[in-house]
Formats: C-alpha cells, structure tokens, sequence
C-alpha cells in the first residue's frame, strides 16, 4: 500500500510543477500529508495509549527525520523538474541500496548475499540511468539530485525505524508539518517561491496521498520488517511510478531506459526474494 501511494507522486508531481516552484511544492507536498493525518490524529488520540507517544528520548531520531525530510523532497522536485519522470521513478529504488547500507553500517542489521547482489543490480540501473551521454561521461543533473533524494531518504529510513513502534499518527503529524514548514521557509530565505495558487489544494491532496498515506503505512511495515525489509517490498513503487510517467506524460522509452529498466527489476526480484526466504 506504501508503494502503491507513494508510485503517484513523481507523474503528477511532473504536472504541478509547471505551476509550483520545486522547494515550495516540496512543502506543500509534506504540509498536506501533516494536515490530513493530523486531522485523523485528533479523533484518534484518546484512544491511543501514552506509552505509544514520542518521548524525549525519540527526539534525536525524530530531529533527523525531519532535517532528512525537509532535504530529500527538495532534491526529488529538482531532480523531477531537470530530468524525466519515468528516470526519477525507477532511479526511486536506489534508496532499497542507500537504506541497507546505512542499516548495515550505522544500524548493524543483517545483509544477506542475496541482497548484496541486488543492491549491485539496482546500483548498475542507477549509474545508467544517471548519464546522459556516455561517451562523453556526462551525468544527468536531474538524476543526481534524485539519487541524493534516495540517500537523505535511506537514512531517514533507518532513524523512523529507530521510532517506529510509537505512535504511527504521531510521526507523520509531526514529519509532515515540520518537514513541510522547514521547506517552506527555505523556499521564502532562496526567494524561490512562485506558484499558481488554485494549484496550491492539489499539490496538498497530493501529499496527503502520496507522502501521509505512503508513510503511515511505510511505518506500520517497518515494526514487523526492519528497514531494509520495508523497503524491499516499497521497491514496487519506482516501477508504477514509470509506468505512469509514460501513461500520463508520453514520455518516450529509450534504450538505455530499458535496458536500465531491465537491470533493475532483476535486482528487485532478487530483494524481494531474499525478503520473502527471511521472513519464514
């Protein structure tokens, strides 16, 4: 369900922001998902248990999922506006590879052989999607600020993982209206604000979806899955994410997108297979 919410947001992100300069709409995007499940929080929150509630302890994981928050989607409007969508919606599944690593490394959970082989397979799509004219060696911008989205993104994985047995409500109420709030005032400081205001409750509802519902369910699976195994089976999400790109944007199928497209589902084959053998 995480993947499936979250797969609408890069196509009809591409469509606002035409309307919606990047950092701004990147704070509406996380203010619509703050309100909307903020909203359902408040007739929520008598029945729910003060045990469940972040406490002071939480605050340096949540401190960091909010910074994280407000940087990644800023890289990802950027990358989706100097780049294609479908690139951005496979180019999504390097944080399956940024959030293992960091998992690993920082975290210590445990990495199988399979899924070092899928995180080479998913990290090959990603260097061929990244350039855009290989004899010359030439990185696509957009790419890479998609690619930097992924890596803010795995570890603000790893530091909701840390909090995900509180209260889901919580963390998104706050992760939405801090992280929307932070990108908003970076957009007024940089002067970057300029939007089409009858654009503004469609960018909201887009949040709300794609970034509220997507997280909220994201972190529900992680109490029972771990960080790595959450977003192995999320790694269905860029693949919808594409396929949209080409249904709603006609954008066109190179070779190299195919070939990268091709790369990446053998990785995510192999993620989601080792996830399914760890999980009996």
């Amino acid at each position: 369900m995480a993947a499936v919410f979250y797969a609408i947001n890069v196509p009809f992100s591409k469509i606002l922001l035409l309307y919606i300069s990047p950092v701004f709409m990147a704070g509406l995007l996380y203010l619509g998902a703050g309100i909307g499940i903020g909203t359902v929080y408040l007739f929520r929150k008598n029945n729910e248990s003060k045990d469940v509630r972040l406490c002071k302890k939480d605050l340096p994981y949540t401190i960091g999922m909010v910074l994280l928050d407000v940087f990644a989607p800023i890289l990802l409007m950027l990358g989706i506006k100097y780049g294609s969508s479908s690139n951005a919606s496979l180019l999504g599944n390097f944080e399956i590879v940024a959030t293992s690593l960091i998992a690993l490394f920082i975290f210590k959970e445990k990495i199988s052989w399979r899924l070092w082989l899928a995180i080479l397979f998913i990290t090959a799509a990603s260097i061929i999607l990244s350039f855009e004219n290989c004899e010359g060696f030439d990185f696509s911008m957009g790419s890479l600020f998609v690619i930097g989205a992924t890596i803010c993104w795995g570890l603000e994985n790893n530091c909701t993982r840390k909090i995900s047995d509180k209260s889901t409500y919580q963390i998104v109420t706050i992760k939405g209206l801090c992280s929307g709030l932070g990108s908003v005032i970076v957009s007024v400081i940089t002067g970057e604000i300029n939007f089409t205001a009858k654009y503004i409750p469609f960018a909201m509802l887009l949040g709300f979806v794609a970034y509220g519902l997507s997280v909220f369910t994201y972190v529900r699976a992680q109490r029972n899955l771990g960080a790595a195994k959450t977003s192995a089976f999320y790694a269905v999400a860029p693949f919808i994410g594409a396929f949209l790109a080409f249904v709603l944007l006609n954008e066109n199928l190179s070779a190299r997108f195919l070939f990268a497209l091709f790369v990446m589902i053998l990785g995510t084959g192999v993620v989601v297979y080792d996830s399914l053998l760890n999980s009996r």
